[in-house]
Order: C-alpha cells, then structure tokens, then sequence
C-alpha cells in the first residue's frame, strides 16, 4: 500500500526512520512500495539518513541501529513528529512574555523553541549545543547565557556537575522542559540518570515549568525518574496523545494545552 506519492523529502526521512525503527529492519522494495519513491530515490535516502546515524546501510535495505531498552538518538528523533514539535513550539513561545528568563532543556522540540526565541527579547539559558548555536546567531535579540558542562555525545545536551552548579545558581522565571516519558502515574521520566538530575535541578530552578512532549511521549515511561507530573504546571502536546493520559494529567492540576 502506498503511503502517500506526494511526499517531500522530510516527510520520506521521517517514514522511512520510523519503518526501520519500528521494524528492525526494511528492504529498499519495502519502502519504495510504502512512500510511492522509486528505489533510486530510497537508495539515495537510506545513504542520507545512514550519514546521519539514523539507520545502518545493509545490502538491500537498512536496519535499526537502537538497542532495545536505549532512548532513540538525537539524529532519529530529528526525522519524528517534525511538524508537531513546530506547533508545540510555536505554543510554548506564544506562553513566553517579553524580558522572562527562560531556562531551555535539550532535545528537539527544545530546540525548535529555540529557533523561534532567537528573535524574541528574553534572556535563555539553553542545555545543549545545539541551541546555544543557534541562539548565538542573533546576538541582538535574545540574551544568551551560557551554562558550564559536559555535552554528550551526537546529542549535544549539556550535564554533570558544571551543569548543576550553573542551575543552582540562578532563578528562571519559566523553564522548558523535554521528556521521554510521561504518565500521570509515573511522572517525567528520562533515558539517561545525568539528564534526568539536571532535568531535576532545572525545574526547581524555575518559577513555572512548561513541559514540551509530542503525543508519542505520553503514555510512556522511560528508566530514570525526574518528577512527579504535579511539578508541571502546564503540557503542550499534539492531538496524537492519548486521551486518557491528558485527562488524567488535567486530573492531577496540569494544564494541557493540545496544538
């Protein structure tokens, strides 16, 4: 069956990701049959995407580089839910007033809050790389600060104890939160202990916690524990989470705002 012969490139990557996330592994036939692209063109995507680190190249096809139990990588979750996480961004940044201190977390849909605050006069303090880069573009609008770290590798987000000393030593008026996981049950929850700890330290850090999660993130529970949902003071989701879940969150006094 054919998914969709009008597919641009982005929305081609970001299918054939999933495909091979999801499944393990995909024959080139496979995903020409599935995006309407001609194998040439699947040739040509899987080199990209392998490029990237977002799939290995085998004969034939492609297959998952994700272990199973490990948080997908920073250049797979580029390719997911691209538009959500820019609706979810664009929401976010309509909550921030001029002349606030924001604290922004990594991930992608942080970082898509970081394209759009370049212009923006606030003061942010980004946890990754990635978005410390951008916001340096635009030197005259944003306020940039820089907090002390390690980066972790592909992923760029900032951590140890440079990163929570910085954190302790300032108050954010809002900070921005990512997550893997989150349940009303389980709370936020985080791959990896060290971003989960400053994840930790940035929410009581802030004055108001925004936490930025596309539909996919909720409903699921990752290993490290940040905090119970009741530390969140607003969510802003896409119309792909699940039902349940946002009641329960809106049950438990979390604003849920769905873009």
């Amino acid at each position: 069956m054919v998914f969709n012969r009008g597919m641009n490139n982005a929305d081609r990557h970001g299918l054939i990701a999933k495909v091979v996330r999801d499944s393990g592994r995909a024959t080139v036939q496979e995903l020409a049959e599935l995006t309407g692209a001609s194998e040439m063109t699947i040739r040509r995507d899987l080199d990209t995407l392998a490029a990237q680190g977002v799939l290995e190249r085998v004969r034939g096809g492609a297959r998952t580089l994700l272990l199973r139990g490990e948080g997908p990588p920073f250049a797979l979750r580029a390719h997911e839910a691209v538009e959500a996480k820019r609706r979810i961004a664009a929401e976010i940044c309509a909550l921030l007033v001029d002349g606030e201190s924001v604290l922004l977390d990594s991930g992608t849909t942080c970082l898509e809050v970081a394209r759009l605050l370049r212009e923006r006069p606030v003061t942010v303090m980004p946890l990754s790389l990635q978005a410390i880069h951008l916001l340096a573009e635009t030197p005259d609008h944003a306020t940039l600060v820089v907090p002390g770290g390690q980066p972790r590798a592909a992923e760029g987000a900032l951590t140890g104890p440079l990163t929570l000393a910085s954190l302790a030593a300032l108050r954010f008026d809002t900070a921005v939160i990512g997550c893997c996981g989150l349940t009303a049950a389980d709370g936020l929850t985080a791959y990896d202990l060290d971003d989960a700890a400053v994840k930790k330290a940035g929410i009581a850090s802030a004055r108001r916690v925004i936490a930025a999660a596309d539909g996919s993130k909720l409903g699921h529970t990752a290993y490290a524990h940040v905090g119970p949902a009741a530390l969140l003071h607003t969510l802003v989701t896409d119309t792909t989470a699940a039902a349940e879940e946002v009641t329960a969150l809106e049950a438990g006094g979390t604003v849920v705002r769905t873009v």
